[in-house]
C-alpha cells in the first residue's frame, strides 16, 4: 500500500461511486446459466473519478439470492494495479463491498509496526491489605523492572511491570486496561467516510445483476473460485468436503455426543458454541464453576448419555474483563493434558486478539497449538481436532483501529496454511460462512449462522452414513 501524503487528501482515495465492473469475458448479448464460472473485473477509482493505478484496498464479493435464503462466497484477487477480478461458481446474483481503501490499510499497517500495544492490559497484585495494579502485554519498554511470566512450557512470552511493593507471585488477575486511539490528522477520515463499508452497486456502487440462460461455460483465465460452501434453503452445503447433515433437534444433537467429551478452547467465538449447545440441548446441564462469564470455564454434562462439553479461553493476549490469571492456561498446555481417543473432540478458534500485534506473535502461538495437536494425534489418532476460522466483523472506527476485517484475514490465512493437510483435523470455514450469508457481518454471528456452524462441527463428529 501507498505512503500516505501529508496532510492527507481524500481525493485521491479508493471511492465506490468511481468505481466500475465488467464481467468477463463479455459475451455476445450478456447471457450466462447457472454453473458457470463468472469473473468480475473491478477497476478501482478515486474520488477525482480516475482509475488507481496500485492495489492494496481490501474487497470482498458473494453471489446471494435472499428468497431462496441463498449465498456463497466469491475469491478476490488483487492485480497490484488498481484492478481487481472477483470469480464466482455462477449461481445468483452478486455483491461486491469495498471494506477498506488500501489507504486506510496503509495506516493500519503502520498502527501495527509502530503501536502493536495501543491496546493495553493489566494486572492486579495483592498481599494481604496491599494491593498495587500494572500493565502488561507481550512486550514491554525496560522502563521499570519487569516480572516475566513467560510460560515455561510453550515459551509463550508474558511480562507486567512490576509492583513497587510487591513480588510477582501476588498476581492476582488479568483484564484489559484500555485502548489508545492514536491517529495523525485526518487519517481517521479514511475510516469514517461511507462508514468504512460500502456497498458497490451498479449505478453508483456496483451491484452485479447476473441474468441466466442456457450457453456454455466460461472458464476463468485468472482464479478458480474454491469457496468453503454456499447458503440454500438457509442451509450450509459444503463444497469439496465432508457432506454437511443438519441437526435440527436436540434428539439428533444428543444421539452424535453421546458417550463423547468436547473441549472448546478459544475466545469468545467459541464459547458462543459453548452458548449454543447448552441452549438447545435441555438436558446439558451447566455446572456452576463460579468462573468469568467471558473466560470461563465453563462445563456442561448431560450424564444419562455420558456427554461431557467444557470451554476454556486462551491465554493472553484476551481483552477481557478481570479473570483469575490462575485460570489463563494456553491451549497447547491443555491439549498437552488429554488422553485423547476416538470420543475426544477438541475445538480451536483462536484469532480476533492478536490482530492489534505483529503477524510474528500469531504465527508462534499457532506453532506451539499446531506442536500440542501434532502430539495429541501421535498419542491417540483417532482423536477429533475441529478448527474455526476467523470470520468479517460489523466495524465501527475503534473495532477497525483494533479487530478490522483487514487484519483478521491476514491471520486467516496464517491459520489455514498452519493446519493444512493435518490429518483428522478438519476446518469450520467461518469466514465464508458468515460472508456468503444474507445476515449482517458480526464478530459474534447470530443464531441462523451459528446453528450452521455447528452442523458442520456434528457432521464432523457423526458423518452422514451417505458422506
Amino acid at each position: 500500500t501507498p505512503r500516505l501524503p501529508v496532510p492527507i487528501s481524500l481525493n485521491t482515495t479508493s471511492d465506490p461511486a468511481h468505481s466500475t465492473f465488467t464481467i468477463l469475458p463479455v459475451r455476445a448479448g450478456g447471457q450466462w446459466h447457472v454453473g458457470d464460472e463468472l469473473e468480475a473485473l473491478i477497476q478501482i477509482g478515486n474520488f477525482q473519478g480516475r482509475p488507481k493505478h496500485f492495489g492494496g484496498d481490501l474487497v470482498i464479493a458473494r453471489l446471494h439470492d435472499p428468497e431462496l435464503l441463498a449465498g456463497v462466497a466469491g475469491r478476490v484477487v488483487d492485480h497490484l494495479n488498481g484492478s481487481y477480478t472477483a470469480v464466482f461458481p455462477l449461481l445468483w446474483e452478486g455483491q461486491v463491498t469495498l471494506v477498506h481503501s488500501s489507504e486506510a490499510i496503509t495506516v493500519l499497517r503502520r498502527l501495527t509496526m509502530e503501536q502493536p500495544a495501543r491496546v493495553y492490559f493489566k494486572s492486579l497484585f495483592r498481599s494481604g491489605f496491599v494491593s498495587e495494579t500494572t500493565v502488561c502485554d507481550v512486550c514491554l519498554p525496560p522502563t521499570q523492572p519487569l516480572c516475566n511470566y513467560t510460560d515455561l512450557h510453550t515459551g509463550e512470552p508474558w511480562f507486567c511491570y512490576k509492583p513497587k511493593n510487591l513480588r510477582c507471585d501476588t498476581r492476582i488477575n488479568h483484564y484489559k486496561g484500555g485502548f489508545m486511539q492514536n491517529l495523525m490528522a485526518k487519517e481517521d477520515t479514511l475510516f469514517q467516510r461511507l462508514g468504512g463499508t460500502t456497498q458497490m452497486t451498479s449505478t453508483s456502487q456496483m451491484f452485479v445483476f447476473i441474468f441466466l440462460s442456457g450457453q456454455p461455460e466460461v472458464k476463468s483465465s485468472t482464479v478458480k473460485p474454491e469457496p468453503a460452501g454456499y447458503y440454500y434453503q438457509g442451509a450450509w452445503r459444503a463444497l469439496g468436503g465432508a457432506t454437511v447433515h443438519q441437526f435440527n433437534n436436540a434428539s439428533a444433537i444428543s444421539q452424535c455426543l453421546t458417550d463423547k467429551v468436547v473441549h472448546l478452547c478459544g475466545d469468545s467465538t467459541i464459547r458462543q458454541w459453548f452458548e449454543h449447545l447448552s441452549t438447545v440441548l435441555p438436558d446439558l446441564k451447566g455446572f456452576n464453576l463460579h468462573s468469568s462469564k467471558q473466560c470461563g470455564p465453563f462445563m456442561a454434562v448431560d450424564t444419562a448419555r455420558n456427554i461431557l462439553v467444557k470451554f476454556h479461553c486462551h491465554a493472553s493476549p484476551i481483552r477481557s474483563y478481570a479473570v483469575s490469571s490462575v485460570n489463563l492456561s494456553y491451549i497447547a498446555n491443555e491439549l498437552d493434558r488429554l488422553v485423547g481417543g476416538s470420543n475426544t473432540v477438541v475445538v480451536i478458534g483462536i484469532w480476533s486478539h492478536f490482530s492489534t500485534f505483529p503477524i510474528e506473535v500469531y504465527i508462534r502461538r499457532l506453532q506451539s497449538i499446531r506442536r500440542a495437536v501434532l502430539r495429541l494425534l501421535d498419542r491417540a489418532a483417532d482423536t477429533l481436532v475441529v478448527i474455526r476460522t476467523g470470520n468479517l466483523k460489523a466495524l465501527t472506527l475503534d473495532e477497525t483501529l483494533t479487530n478490522s476485517d483487514w487484519y483478521s484475514l491476514q491471520r486467516d490465512k496464517v491459520l489455514r496454511d498452519m493446519f493444512k493437510g493435518l490429518k483428522n483435523v478438519h476446518l469450520v470455514d467461518a469466514w465464508d460462512m458468515v460472508l456468503a450469508h444474507h445476515l449482517p457481518h458480526n464478530l459474534h454471528p447470530q443464531a441462523p449462522i451459528i446453528k450452521n456452524m455447528i452442523d458442520v462441527l456434528l457432521s464432523y463428529i457423526c458423518p452422514p452414513k451417505n458422506g
